[in-house]
């Protein structure tokens, strides 16, 4: 009997103190709320896909004259982490322009961001303007600052129209803060 009411007491204990340590956790004070682990968020992208790409080459110009690619685009984890590289190569459908490219995705578990890193094997340089963001639902946002032709911009990346068999991502440029965007870079990506 006294062994029964040490157990009672002890899971009394242990409930009241997980019911103190819930009441700071409400929507009134999302601070308080635990961190989403965003760390599988790439994952739907491991494999193989077909690429078709829409780019617009004059940016921040109001130009609305865009070229078409097709072909690869390969990604794989990076020794069993949740880290990922992307190969990536499409040609013009006129067949007179060629994208070769190399993507790093790191995540970061402190911050529970990813970092996105353009990386060109040919000319042995990674890109020093990157991206940093996370996913919310299906959805992914990335941002970074960068320079375009000696101005100032904004970058963004997102991410949406998720499933197994297809995705989208879509680079923006911003050369007013953020207060306008404009799509420069449409890829489709489907299995």
């Amino acid at each position: 009997m006294m062994r029964a009411n040490r157990l009672k007491c002890l899971v009394l204990v242990l409930v009241t103190v997980f019911c103190v340590s819930l009441s700071g956790q409400t929507t009134a004070n999302p601070a308080n709320l635990p961190q989403r682990d965003g760390s599988h968020d790439f994952d739907f992208l491991i494999g193989d896909w077909k690429a078709h790409v829409r780019r617009l080459p004059d940016r921040l110009n109001n130009s609305n004259v865009w070229v078409e690619y097709d072909g690869i685009s390969n990604h794989h984890k990076i020794l069993d982490s949740n880290s990922n590289f992307e190969e990536f190569d499409v040609t013009s459908t006129d067949k007179k322009l060629r994208i070769k490219a190399q993507t790093l995705r790191l995540y970061n578990p402190t911050t529970r961001q990813w970092s996105i890193y353009l990386l060109d094997v040919n000319e042995g340089t990674i890109d020093q303007a990157h991206v940093v963001g996370s996913f919310s639902g299906k959805r992914g946002e990335l941002f970074g600052e960068d320079q375009y032709k000696g101005r100032a911009i904004l970058v963004r990346y997102v991410w949406l129209d998720i499933s197994p068999k297809s995705a989208r991502m879509e680079q923006s440029f911003s050369a007013d803060g953020g207060k306008t965007w404009e799509v420069n870079w449409i890829c489709e990506l489907s299995r």
